[in-house]
């Protein structure tokens, strides 16, 4: 299986390569618009900030790549916001893969933001494994995507949210699986797995 890791200026990435090492993956990090589109899976990870991230995307030409996809495609944490509409964060446009806003949690004297650490999914569907029902995944985010039509999983931070998506074949976690453990690496693979 060929896998394509979309390279850009955003955090995480190797932390999926490392994920996929230890699963005996092999991989590919690219910016390189022709191996991404022929990769049999494309995973877009990331932790950063949305406007700056859009703008190098567009730079890159990245996101008139990214929206071409074919085949199945992991979005991760920023990832995962970017497939949306628009993020609150900075105002920013984003790919519309997911007619959805990010929205930015509001903190309080019992929530701080970001949102850092081990959340449980309190429900679960489409894609994601039912046995992932109740397991903790690890989040670190300040912003989220409301519950919606396409929501696979949730879970809950002042509200409940959308910890994962699925549309057509884009696929999408607000968790990141490369660091939930055995419960993330079950994750990774039913995503790698899928046939759409």
């Amino acid at each position: 299986m060929n896998i394509a890791i979309i390279k850009y200026n955003a955090g995480n990435i190797r932390s999926v390569a490392f994920a996929l090492e230890r699963l005996g993956l092999s991989h590919s990090t690219t910016d390189d618009p022709e191996e991404i589109q022929y990769a049999d899976k494309v995973i877009f990870p990331g932790v950063g900030e949305a406007r700056s991230t859009m703008e190098y995307l567009r730079y890159k030409k990245l996101d008139k790549v990214i929206v071409t996809l074919k085949q199945p495609v992991l979005g991760i944490c920023l990832g995962m916001q970017l497939l949306c509409q628009h993020s609150e964060e900075n105002n920013t446009p984003c790919l519309g893969l997911f007619d959805e806003t990010v929205k930015k949690f509001t903190p309080s004297s019992s929530y701080k933001v970001p949102h850092t650490g081990w959340n449980s999914l309190v429900s679960v569907n489409d894609w994601i494994d039912p046995s992932c029902l109740n397991q903790f995944f690890y989040f670190v985010h300040s912003y989220y995507v409301p519950v919606n039509p396409f929501t696979s999983a949730t879970t809950e931070y002042t509200i409940p949210f959308s910890a994962a998506m699925k549309k057509n074949n884009f696929y999408a976690v607000q968790f990141h699986p490369e660091k939930s453990a055995e419960t993330g690496e079950k994750i990774l693979m039913s995503f790698l797995t899928s046939s759409l």
